[in-house]
């Protein structure tokens, strides 16, 4: 049995040949038998590829990454993950390489911060509005493409959420600010769309209350609606993740990421011109 975030499978030990493209490897994996309805039934996919650090794997033969890097298949020791943004592209992950059609922004590199197994950095504060807050001083954070949305702590998402002040009649929403996490000398920005639910019965902040326990506790968690703004990159040899602004087809480049210059000062980061859920697969309990 396999516990995630929210839901669990149960199945049986595999061994065959999987292939990504024309990248083909002997491994083992779980067929899964039984899943539960929550979350599977939401998706569409069939299944889950597991690409944490090699501490939450069942063994090196149960880990694509393990046998790709050990069969010397790859350009590079890493991957990198582009979410789309609209139904005019496609979100793409690429083994072995990144794409610079996929980045609206120079790439920086943050160490793996703890030896958790998850691809995990560490943040020194939250802003709103490219001010510190000094809300989460040194907090961890989990980068993963399994969880719907951002997640964090209770007591720290409960202060964020009074700072914000998003009005349930969305009165102020065309008035919210921009919210960021200090990452090294970045500031890594979402904007309203990607941290409050607009819907017919009002606006809500949808931060999801996720509390990790020691050792690997507690931290947020940068989930789709991060990874659709920024485009990352895992390096498996040197233990570091890559950020930079996403590039999204149709769309314009917008100021978000910007590069701490100084006590307070803050620069933008050079911008290109837009051309012509134990694992995380955590869903939103909100309807």
């Amino acid at each position: 049995t396999v516990t995630f975030g929210t839901g669990e499978i149960s199945g049986v030990f595999i061994q065959d040949d999987v292939c990504i493209g024309n990248l083909c490897s002997n491994l083992r994996f779980v067929g899964a038998t039984d899943e539960t309805e929550d979350p599977f039934s939401s998706f569409n996919f069939d299944g889950v590829l597991g690409l944490a650090l090699p501490q939450m794997a069942q063994g090196p033969e149960f880990s694509v990454m393990d046998r790709l890097l050990a069969s010397k298949s790859l350009k590079q020791p890493l991957f990198s993950v582009f979410l789309s943004d609209s139904d005019m592209e496609s979100s793409e992950i690429t083994f072995g390489d990144t794409k610079p059609e996929h980045m609206a922004s120079e790439m920086f590199w943050e160490p793996v911060s703890r030896d958790t197994g998850y691809w995990q950095v560490q943040i020194a504060d939250i802003t709103i509005n490219n001010k510190r807050q000094n809300l989460c001083s040194n907090c961890q954070v989990a980068v993963d493409t399994g969880t719907s949305q951002l997640a964090g702590p209770t007591d720290v998402i409960n202060d964020l959420a009074k700072r914000l002040d998003v009005q349930a009649d969305c009165s102020n929403y065309l008035n919210l600010p921009k919210l960021g996490f200090v990452m090294g000398d970045h500031v890594l920005n979402l904007l309203p769309q990607d941290y409050v639910d607009k819907g017919p019965d009002g606006c809500q902040v949808s931060l999801m209350p996720l509390d990790v326990p020691p050792p690997n506790g507690p931290l947020f968690i940068f989930g789709d609606p991060f990874l659709r703004k920024y485009y990352t990159a895992y390096d498996r040899d040197s233990r570091r993740v890559g950020f930079a602004q996403a590039k999204h087809m149709g769309m314009p480049v917008e100021e978000l990421l910007v590069s701490l210059n100084g006590a307070g000062e803050v620069r933008r980061a050079p911008l290109e011109e837009p051309s012509t859920n134990p694992i995380f697969l955590a869903k939103s309990a909100r309807k």
